[in-house]
């Protein structure tokens, strides 16, 4: 069961993130998932919620590439240390491009049920994201 849920996130973040494959939520995420950021305006919730929030963020990074640096697993959680890098190409939170280079760190827990993330808690470096995009000082 751990590593069905290892191989679950890998998926997430191979496919859905770095190539796009929205198309995939469907299959990997329960209809009622909910994501905890306290940097993002608001909760993300469903499928189609977080479809919506996938989309804005590649839309704005476009060449985004996750990295899992490090995948820790037990019963139903899943921990990720990833890393991120991707250029500024579209619209983000109001920001208009700014074809800068971003690099981030972050930490994600998801929460596997019935063999689909129902929940996930992300926390990343909002602050650095800011400033690299020129943002904040």
């Amino acid at each position: 069961m751990v590593e069905d849920n290892k191989r679950l996130v890998r998926r997430w973040t191979d496919e859905v993130w770095n190539q796009g494959k929205l198309d995939l939520i469907d299959e990997l995420v329960a209809p009622d998932y909910v994501r905890q950021d306290p940097a993002w305006p608001e909760e993300v919730q469903g499928r189609e919620g977080l479809r919506q929030y996938v989309s804005t963020v590649r839309q704005a990074f476009t060449d985004l590439q996750v990295t899992i640096e490090d995948i820790i697993a037990e019963a139903d959680k899943v921990v990720v240390r990833w890393r991120a890098k991707a250029t500024h190409q579209g619209d983000f939170l109001g920001i208009r491009p700014t074809w800068r280079e971003i690099a981030m760190v972050g930490i994600s827990i998801h929460r596997i049920a019935s063999g689909r993330i129902a929940e996930t808690w992300d926390r990343y470096d909002a602050l650095g994201l800011m400033q690299q995009l020129g943002v904040v000082p």
